[in-house]
């Protein structure tokens, strides 16, 4: 698909009221991604509510609407696109949505704008996203200093660098490396070097919010790892046979490759060999990461696979975990997560249940140093080393050897009450 733009996931997170929807609906008006009519039906609304100021962050925040009216955008997902990039960003209006985006969604951000607002510095949101966006593996960031314009900060470079130092010790305590990291003057509401350059902050000479979100680099396609390929469906098709269809988060697939699906039907994997490969009603001979495809496989039937099960090379076999030991961060459980509890694990495109069979380790969530060891429970803020054991069979694989299948959401009564990734796995034998 030649002439196509790469593409980046970029999600936009920080404390409450730190102006991140404000700058996104900037960015997109001010770069020509939202017309003038949009914003001038947004800005009446917003004076409407009484809410003057607030018409950039309805950009992101009216999608509650177009939901209603069936306009098919994701809670908070805006599709942007530069000279350079097309980019999908994600806006996080508060723990349960951002962590829902950036794991079960679809799309697992591969950088992040961190919003700070120049006159009230690191919050505990500040903290708790930085932490996050570590544990989730984002591996770029940006941090832009906002509310520049605000009196008591009034464009002062002073300002500026001490939250610059604050936020320096932040990134840093979580294992970013800030002389990797551009750190932005903003004042968003006004449109100040977000993708014009201010005039009122002479003495910043870094990039502007557009500039430095062209910047990024696109995440190097995993094709060196083992194939992983996780089933979204399968069809039967009259003529054709069996078409399972899902996404390539690792590795390569090619026609004629002896393949594996585990756990499968029996719990004991499902032998075939690749037959043809379709995208977007296409032939193609091999597919590669990010990849949604249809394929079909000689030696797989209807029953013998289903959603939930990954695909991989007969010389790798997926993992599938007996018991895992997971890192995971508490974010909205109602009481107190203890041994014993069973919530739904949600990763890559299978829903298990699954059991804490030993909290190992409670954490420091801003710095993932030590603060108990086999504490009696963990709750809301918490991080912690945890032992899981699965209800069923469930292939999940370690962050150190493949990372995309090893991130997980654990959801209960319709919430995310907790995000995490695998560290270790004691596997099941097959």
């Amino acid at each position: 698909m030649a002439g196509e733009k790469e593409h980046i996931n970029l999600v936009f997170i920080g404390h409450v009221d730190h102006g991140k929807s404000t700058t996104v609906g900037r960015l997109m008006f001010d770069s020509g991604n939202v017309d003038e009519q949009a914003m001038r039906k947004l800005k009446e609304k917003a004076q409407e509510l009484g809410k003057s100021g607030f018409e950039f962050a309805y950009v992101m925040d009216n999608l509650k609407e177009e939901q209603e009216r069936g306009v098919t955008i994701d809670l908070a997902h805006k599709k942007f696109s530069t000279n350079k990039y097309d980019f999908t960003i994600i806006d996080a209006p508060g723990h349960r949505d951002f962590v829902k985006n950036m794991i079960t969604g679809a799309s697992q951000a591969d950088a992040a704008v961190l919003v700070v607002a120049a006159n009230d510095g690191v919050n505990a949101q500040t903290r708790e996203h930085v932490f996050l966006s570590r544990t989730l593996g984002v591996g770029q960031l940006i941090v832009a200093i906002n509310k520049m314009d605000i009196s008591g900060v009034s464009y002062s470079e002073d300002k500026w660098n001490k939250v610059k130092e604050e936020v320096t010790a932040l990134i840093r305590s979580v294992g970013y490396k800030p002389e990797n990291v551009p750190f932005l003057a903003v004042a968003s509401l006004n449109g100040e070097n977000i993708v014009k350059r201010s005039e009122n902050m002479p003495w910043y000479k870094g990039p502007t919010l557009l500039e430095s979100i062209d910047g990024l680099s696109v995440p190097e396609k995993p094709v060196n790892l083992p194939l992983r390929l996780p089933i979204q469906d399968v069809y039967n098709i009259t003529g054709i046979g069996v078409v399972p269809v899902g996404r390539v988060e690792t590795g390569v697939m090619k026609i004629g490759d002896k393949i594996v699906a585990v756990p499968g039907r029996e719990g004991k994997g499902v032998h075939g060999e690749c037959k043809s490969i379709e995208m977007h009603h296409e032939q193609f001979k091999e597919a590669k990461p990010g990849d949604n495809i249809g394929f079909n496989v000689r030696g797989f039937g209807k029953k013998d696979i289903a959603r939930g099960d990954v695909l991989g090379h007969e010389t790798s076999v997926p993992t599938v975990a007996e018991e895992f030991t997971a890192q995971i961060v508490v974010l909205n459980h109602p009481s107190v997560v203890t041994v014993g509890y069973t919530p739904v694990f949600h990763i890559h495109t299978a829903q298990v249940a699954c059991q804490f069979v030993e909290i190992m380790k409670k954490l420091n969530p801003a710095t993932g140093e030590v603060l108990e060891e086999n504490p009696d429970f963990i709750k809301n803020g918490d991080a912690a080393i945890v032992r899981i054991r699965p209800t069923q069979a469930l292939v999940i694989e370690t962050q150190k050897d493949i990372p995309q299948l090893s991130r997980f959401a654990i959801r209960d009564s319709g919430a995310t009450v907790a995000a995490g990734m695998a560290i270790e796995i004691k596997k099941k034998q097959l």
